[in-house]
């Protein structure tokens, strides 16, 4: 049986989504994780409320709520890695639990801060959307944590080796496009 984990890439055009591209001139700064090809439901670290852009922590998200529907043309990059059923299976389950525990988890403002100015700040518990990412591929074997910087940017997840390039355009075309195919796409 085939496994696949889908890693997506995305600029929502939110306030701080603008100051991040003004800043380091990269075309998305959001980074996510799914295990299902329709991505209605990705796994992040951001805003926890659509409308309140200073809480931050676990989120699920989706095209159809929250800050992705809020934002209906946020534009997307989806990669798709084929992984070993061991790997998927774990992932899944690390992912379900850091759902079930989520309170437990925080948004790593002062990394995302320090990591503007190139140094690496980790503290238990929390992340930025592309160092969770990142924390999630490497912990579940998927990629080496040497294959990936300390400081990791979204745009770095690009050129990610034995990744397919499934979509590039707006996240609701995407989701619209399996909803139109009767969950195919």
């Amino acid at each position: 049986m085939k496994n696949t984990v889908y890693i997506v890439i995305s600029q929502t055009g939110t306030a701080l989504s603008r100051v991040l591209k003004f800043i380091t001139g990269a075309k998305y700064n959001h980074a996510s994780i799914s295990l299902v090809p329709d991505l209605s439901k990705m796994y992040s670290f951001g805003r926890t409320n659509p409308y309140n852009p200073v809480h931050g922590g676990f989120v699920v998200e989706s095209p159809h709520y929250g800050t992705f529907k809020r934002f209906s043309g946020t534009k997307v990059e989806v990669l798709s890695v084929s992984v070993s059923e061991g790997q998927y299976i774990n992932l899944k389950q690390m992912l379900e639990a850091m759902e079930k525990n989520k309170k437990r988890y925080h948004y790593n403002y002062l990394g995302l801060f320090l990591a503007g100015a190139k140094i690496h700040y980790r503290r238990a518990n929390t992340y930025y959307c592309s160092e969770f990412v990142k924390e999630m591929l490497v912990k579940n074997g998927i990629r080496s944590a040497r294959a990936l910087n300390d400081i990791i940017e979204p745009m770095q997840f690009l050129p990610f080796p034995d990744a397919n390039h499934v979509y590039s355009g707006k996240l609701k075309d995407y989701s619209n496009s399996f909803e139109d195919n009767g969950g195919k796409s």
